[in-house]
């Protein structure tokens, strides 16, 4: 419990601190003009209190990712801690923060225009297909397992068919209506759900104390075979950076009323949402300590929150459970639509230019969907293609952060070492996974290092040449 009570303060205090070094980095303006007053179209760039904007920001980030990736990444024992702390204060929300306000310097721009705009075009179509694929798996994997755990709930009175058609219904309403009528209105309610739940799971851990594994008495003990690295950096995505969040920053960044407001809706937002994975990897660990690691995350939740919250506060959790990915799926359609529009330049103010673009990836997403079903292994392999397609955009946005503050004359450190350490954990796991190449752990390992070091030389060698016709420009 020790380990477990200093993480949760390290968190605190990252955000305190480091959130408000990144915050004077980047050079926040409060006085400069915003997208959602210079560019109002009363669509997507409405202007949202604080408050608002920050809810909405951590319930689209939330989801899934930091209950079930914390879930899952909790059978690494200790070493999840630190990689939730360590990597939620200096990459993730270091990630979510520079994307967020970089896409409000330039007008709410979708996360493809961005890295376009400081890495290439050439980069850019890559990065464009990684980033749909993400989005539209996301959305296929955020109707299934709130289906399936709403099915759960109500003992079967309605097939998990109706309430994937239900949620559906629902994702095209939220992905067509303008932002401030059902996104704007309910999820502030949804988030104070997800936030109740995880308050709640907090106090029951200090209220039942249960046996949890401390740094000191082995840092490396886990539940299964699997090695630490780079497994674990792949199954606790959300949890401590996922290149995700960059694609909804823009959402805010079109809502944010000033940029002095940015570390509490894009840093807060990812330093919340790190304590809730490490509250629910806490809650893991227990559970695997009592019961073994063989029941399915989405068990797992059901089980705990009814457990430890009694009947009245479990409902009101698997409410949260159930909300935050429902919400995180349609935000994530939408940012299709978004991304979608910006590259062919197609004005969004009309029902039917939205339609046009919004029906094409729901089809997609059916299917998708519709693989996810097949049995339980569809849903497995389609959650690690997440998980690791989810990493390996933040190491383009990562990238493409560094560029911008290398153009910019900023310290670039505090996103080229994240930007290498993801290099390494996204090629290494694709190259030794099951789902991957299945090379041998050497071998996997080489590559990720080879590639790292390419990328450095590409950004060293660019970088001579920036700094030499700045010199001659003078």
């Amino acid at each position: 419990m020790v380990t477990f009570v200093i993480a949760l303060i390290v968190l605190v205090l990252g955000y305190v601190f480091y959130g408000k070094f990144i915050e004077r980095l980047f050079g926040a303006d409060p006085k400069r003009e915003v997208p959602a007053k210079a560019m109002a179209d009363g669509v997507d760039y409405i202007a949202m209190p604080t408050w608002k904007a920050y809810m909405i920001q951590f319930l689209n980030i939330a989801g899934l990712g930091p209950i079930f990736g914390a879930i899952m990444g909790a059978k690494f024992g200790t070493a999840s801690y630190l990689w939730i702390v360590l990597g939620t204060i200096f990459a993730g929300s270091v990630h979510d923060y520079l994307s967020g306000m970089i896409s409000l310097r330039h007008g709410g721009e979708s996360l493809p225009q961005l890295v376009g705009r400081y890495l290439g075009t050439s980069v850019q179509k890559v990065f464009m297909v990684f980033s749909m694929i993400l989005l539209v798996v996301l959305g296929a994997v955020f109707v299934s397992q709130p289906a399936d755990i709403l099915v759960r709930l109500t003992g079967g009175a309605m097939g998990i068919n109706t309430w994937i058609a239900i949620i559906f219904v629902y994702y095209l309403l939220a992905t067509l209506f303008p932002i401030d009528k059902i996104i704007g209105r309910f999820y502030p309610i949804f988030g104070a759900a997800l936030l109740f739940m995880a308050i709640g799971i907090m106090i029951a851990l200090f209220v039942n104390h249960p046996p949890l594994p401390e740094m000191w008495k082995g840092f490396g003990v886990k539940y299964d075979r699997n090695p630490i690295f780079p497994m674990m950096f792949i199954s606790i995505a959300c949890g401590a950076i996922s290149g995700f969040h960059a694609t909804q920053s823009p959402l805010m960044a079109r809502c944010i009323t000033d940029e002095g407001k940015g570390r509490i809706v894009f840093y807060g937002a990812m330093v919340s949402e790190g304590i809730v994975a490490l509250i629910w990897a806490a809650a893991a660990t227990a559970y695997f300590g009592e019961h073994g690691t063989d029941f399915t995350a989405a068990q797992i939740v059901l089980d705990i929150s009814k457990t430890w919250l009694g009947k009245v506060g479990g409902i009101l959790a698997v409410v949260g459970v159930v909300a935050a990915p429902i919400s995180s799926g349609d935000t994530a359609l939408r940012s299709a639509r978004l991304i979608v529009a910006d590259f062919f330049k197609i004005r969004q103010k009309s029902i039917g230019s939205r339609l046009a673009i919004s029906i094409p990836l729901f089809v997609i997403t059916f299917f998708a969907l519709f693989y996810s079903l097949r049995d339980k292994e569809g849903f497995n392999i389609i959650w690690r293609y997440f998980a690791w397609s989810n990493q390996t955009l933040s190491v383009f946005t990562l990238w493409a952060v560094t560029v911008y503050l290398t153009k910019h004359r900023k310290n670039v450190l505090v996103t080229l070492i994240p930007a290498m350490f993801m290099t390494v954990v996204t090629v290494t796991y694709i190259f030794m996974a099951p789902e991957g190449f299945r090379l041998a752990p050497w071998i996997a390992y080489i590559i990720a290092g080879v590639t790292t070091l390419v990328f450095l030389a590409i950004y060293l060698t660019w970088k001579s040449r920036f700094d030499k016709q700045n010199i001659a420009e003078k």
